[in-house]
């Protein structure tokens, strides 16, 4: 069973059953969700009229991911797919949205040891997208090695290789229980404010327990939710709300800053480009 740190002793049963008394906390009112709306048609910009991709876009994407790749030293290794997906790829984009792009390989042909190979990759991954910021008609490219042995959920699929859809995106207006939306990403933003008391209380081994199983806790549940209903999932969504609200990258600074405060000693350090006392 999963434990919760003792910042959560009063939260147990949030994310699942939700909550009843939220008055006192997070309005779920306050949640804009004026930016999820289907478009009439996918991004003009990134797609032309036969939804196609526009040869520019098409060119630049392929140089990216072949410059990845070199800087992986991977150039050995078979490039099954690259593919652009999310909501760019569909009908649901919007001005939050990313240029989602995946490169397909094998990561048996990498080592035997799949854990250490995700690993890698993940870090590789974390540190480009870091370093660069690479954008497409005001959408920023993020890049993200994938399995080719595993299913990815997605209505909308664009193979940049082939230049043609794996999965074509049907235009729809799904049915969305936007209260449930509501009260689920309140109760992770409340997780998330909850994170902050405690690093601000001083609770530094705390604060980086808790990111770690609120982040975990996080990636299952969309998980779950993509699996079950895709892309118009609540638990997707509400992870939607989270990442343009500001409490993804909230929850990730507060580890940082509660890692470099946990190891400093009676003077300054610097985080962020600010120095704060401790």
């Amino acid at each position: 069973m999963e434990k919760f740190p003792k910042i959560f002793k009063n939260w147990r049963g949030f994310i699942n059953e939700g909550r009843q008394d939220l008055e006192e906390l997070v309005d779920p009112q306050s949640i804009d969700l004026s930016s999820f709306v289907m478009q009439p048609a996918l991004n003009e910009k990134v797609w032309d009229e036969n939804k196609q991709l526009r040869p520019e876009v098409h060119e630049r994407l392929m140089i990216i991911a072949q410059d990845f790749m070199n800087e992986l030293e991977l150039l050995s290794i078979k490039v099954y797919d690259i593919t652009i997906t999310g909501s760019l790829a569909n009908y649901n984009w919007s001005q939050y949205s990313d240029v989602d792009l995946h490169i397909l390989v094998d990561f048996n042909e990498i080592s035997e040891n799949r854990e250490l190979v995700e690993e890698w990759l993940i870090s590789k991954r974390v540190q480009w997208n870091k370093n660069h910021t690479i954008m497409i008609y005001g959408f920023e490219v993020e890049i993200y090695m994938q399995d080719v042995n595993e299913e990815h959920a997605s209505t909308g699929v664009y193979s940049v290789l082939r230049n043609e859809w794996n999965i074509e995106p049907i235009k729809e207006n799904p049915a969305i229980d936007w209260s449930s939306v509501r009260l689920k990403a309140v109760a992770l933003m409340e997780m998330v404010d909850a994170i902050e008391e405690s690093y601000k209380a001083g609770e530094f081994e705390e604060t980086i327990k808790t990111v770690d199983i609120v982040k975990e806790r996080i990636r299952r549940l969309r998980g779950c939710g993509l699996e079950r209903a895709g892309a118009f999932s609540v638990e997707n969504l509400a992870f939607k709300v989270l990442r343009r609200n500001g409490y993804l990258k909230k929850l990730g600074n507060y580890k940082l800053m509660a890692y470099d405060k946990n190891l400093s000693l009676n003077g300054t350090y610097t985080t962020g480009g600010q120095n704060e006392q401790i």
